[in-house]
């Protein structure tokens, strides 16, 4: 059996705060420092990593780009150092959003791992990834965390009389995640369903155009054995064309939850909430994991009929928080400084998922 090799942690520079959390937990950050220079991002290891068991915390943030970079260059340096195993701890995977394939673009969460995996990468530390088949891109153990418990939690203790409360599917496809959690408080769900205007996604793509409705043989001469069918197509419906925002279920006199994976188009929350409190709904609270709050998200957020945003603190959010009251942080660094001990003893990591549904 292999001995067991001494743990080294470091961290990135993109979310220094909940670094530090993990540290304290556990052990002290190892010197590293990551600059740029002449807009090249460079990575200097202070201590000797040789035959350790290195962890890497670094998240995504609004610089998902420098954020990537830096962490493949400090995979590759400690791959280079000869360190035993290089454990990534990303809490909020960048591209992850991106791990379909749409119109004419590419599966870019497949790429990210491959460049991970290829830069050294033995083993990565999650939570909630945006679609749970990303942990098939990596040909390597996959820990995806939930923060539903953290949640939970919240809700029962800080929210009163959350006993009235209707947890809340903001589309169709989250309805298994708000049947989950809505199942442990023994609550009733409601679904909205259908789109704003401005959610309407143009079909101008190229891939729905007809071909010629006219086939023009190339040579007069070549006649066909078979009748070809007329080949003008008919009037096209957009079967992708919605109904208008509505909600199913009844929220007349409730507390609203609206539940997600990440808060990115706040906007897209604020007109949820208009139709809620249109419904009858006294008080709108919203809950993700991942809170991608871009710059404006405060001023719309005060704007709207959202009473409280709930995100964790898997990606930095502390300007947007200070110029917004109704944004509240949830601490996950116990989790992770959990799931950290529990990889580097070789302990068995089913503990951090007994309270976890398949939907989660």
């Amino acid at each position: 059996m292999n001995s067991k090799a001494e743990m080294i942690l470091l961290a990135g520079n993109s979310h220094p705060e909940l670094a530090e959390l993990i540290a304290n937990r556990i052990k002290p950050l190892a010197d590293c420092k990551i600059f740029k220079r002449s807009e090249e991002t460079k990575v200097e290891i202070g201590d000797s990593i040789r035959g350790k068991d290195v962890f890497i915390i670094q998240t995504g943030s609004k610089e998902p780009n420098d954020n990537i970079m830096e962490l493949l260059i400090m995979c590759y340096a400690c791959k280079t150092s000869c360190a035993r195993n290089i454990i990534c701890v990303i809490p909020y995977l960048p591209y992850s959003k991106q791990s379909k394939m749409k119109k004419r673009g590419c599966i870019v969460s497949k790429l990210v791992a491959k460049m991970l995996t290829k830069a050294g990468m033995t083993h990565l530390i999650t939570m909630d990834l945006h679609q749970k088949e990303i942990q098939g891109f990596f040909d390597m153990p996959v820990d995806n965390l939930r923060a539903a418990p953290f949640l939970i939690n919240y809700i029962e203790h800080k929210i009163p009389d959350y006993r009235n409360s209707v947890i809340i599917a903001r589309n169709p496809s989250q309805a298994k995640r708000a049947t989950a959690i809505a199942e442990r408080l023994r609550l009733g769900i409601a679904v909205i369903h259908g789109e704003s205007e401005k959610e309407r996604e143009s079909e101008l793509d190229g891939r729905t155009s007809p071909p010629s409705t006219v086939l023009k043989p190339t040579l007069e001469s070549r006649k066909s054995v078979f009748q070809l069918p007329n080949l003008a197509f008919p009037p096209r419906i957009n079967p992708k064309e919605k109904l208008p925002m509505d909600v199913v279920g009844d929220v007349s006199g409730k507390i609203a939850i609206i539940v997600e994976d990440m808060i990115d188009d706040v906007e897209a929350f604020a007109r949820a909430a208009d139709v809620l409190r249109e419904r009858g709904a006294y008080k709108i609270y919203v809950m993700a994991t991942h809170g991608l709050l871009s710059s404006d998200a405060p001023r719309v957020i005060d704007g709207s009929n959202i009473d409280e945003v709930v995100v964790t603190n898997t990606v930095p959010h502390e300007v947007q928080k200070i110029q917004c009251h109704k944004i509240k942080t949830v601490d996950i660094s116990l989790l992770l400084s959990e799931a950290i001990r529990r990889i580097h003893n070789q302990e068995s990591m089913s503990y951090l998922f007994r309270d976890i549904t398949a939907e989660d």
